[in-house]
């Protein structure tokens, strides 16, 4: 391995940018050449010359790579990596990690799934509307209002962040079904409170709130579309916390409009950010946040401290960890 190596740090400006780049970039070996910039192309040299790039949900594009010739490793600073063409990374034999095993986004993901869910059935967001414009609206909404307790929760995707969110369904007294390629061990489902594998099309039947945990790939794309969407029941919900194309947008919206879903809460759109023509902001009974589940104080930190380590290793000749491809 040479003795210098080139690591182009990609923060964009609405997470810290160059500032929080140049901290990040004290945690790499001190013999790493390090250039912060804010996108991708912004540097194209520092990208010819890179040997890593560290990329916070910045777009690689197959473009990117083919302007990279010595580049080995693409570390993408968070759970999901649809930002990259991995096609394109295969085709030039560039590694790609996450930072899947490192439980950083975790517990913000799974409490804003639950804000989500509570908006919804507590009706937060058109009370307090109402109460702001003087309006005391508990008569008008006193029939929509429901509880979480005894109610079945289905879970699409139960890795990591799943189980976290199992982990609170249990807490407030919810059923938990879940659907994924295969069934977790039973020693798992124990501590979930006794999670029940069914598939999909099942889970959608059978839940009164399904939240989508699965990450974004050619098979998941749309997975929600409008067919599965009608057997959900009129009275369910539908969360997404994870990647906005998970849920073909139209067909939800057409949902809301119609009736026939109780309402959704979503936290990611597609692309982002939405565009005003997007039909969900204006739907009925939806609550709505900018892709915030994985942006605390504290997720930050430990999604970029995730992210330079596991870099930080591949440079110093260790194996990488949450090779994605």
């Amino acid at each position: 391995m040479p003795s210098k190596k080139n690591v182009l740090a990609v923060v964009p400006p609405h997470i810290g940018g160059r500032t929080a780049g140049a901290g990040l970039a004290t945690l790499l070996p001190d013999e790493v050449h390090v250039t912060v910039v804010e996108a991708v192309d912004e540097d194209p040299q520092a990208l010819r010359a890179a040997h890593v790039v560290i990329t916070a949900l910045s777009p690689v594009t197959a473009e990117h790579l083919a302007a990279a010739p010595e580049l080995e490793l693409v570390q993408c600073a968070s759970h999901g990596f649809d930002y990259l063409d991995l096609d394109a990374a295969r085709a030039q034999g560039v590694l790609v990690c996450n930072i899947g095993s490192s439980g950083a986004e975790e517990q913000n993901v799974a409490e804003q799934t639950f804000a989500l869910m509570l908006a919804l059935a507590k009706r937060i967001v058109p009370a307090h509307t109402a109460l702001v414009d003087g309006d005391w609206a508990l008569p008008r909404l006193q029939s929509s209002l429901t509880e979480l307790s005894g109610k079945t929760l289905g879970i699409v995707g139960l890795g990591a962040i799943g189980q976290q969110v199992a982990r609170r369904a249990a807490a407030f007294d919810m059923t938990v079904v879940y659907a994924g390629r295969r069934p977790v061990p039973e020693e798992t489902t124990a501590r979930l409170g006794g999670a029940r594998h069914v598939p999909l099309d099942e889970l959608l039947r059978l839940s009164d709130y399904v939240t989508l945990h699965a990450p974004l790939t050619d098979e998941t794309r749309h997975l929600l579309d409008a067919e599965r969407l009608a057997l959900l029941r009129p009275t369910a919900f539908v969360i997404n916390t994870a990647r906005g194309a998970l849920i073909d947008q139209d067909a939800l919206a057409d949902a809301l409009e119609a009736g026939t879903l109780a309402g959704a809460g979503l936290d990611v759109f597609d692309p982002e950010p939405p565009t005003l023509a997007l039909r969900l902001l204006k739907a009925p009974n939806v609550v709505l946040s900018p892709h915030v589940g994985g942006v605390t104080r504290e997720t930050v930190v430990r999604i970029a401290l995730a992210a330079v380590q596991n870099a930080a290793g591949f440079l110093t000749g260790e194996r990488p960890g949450d090779v994605v491809s």
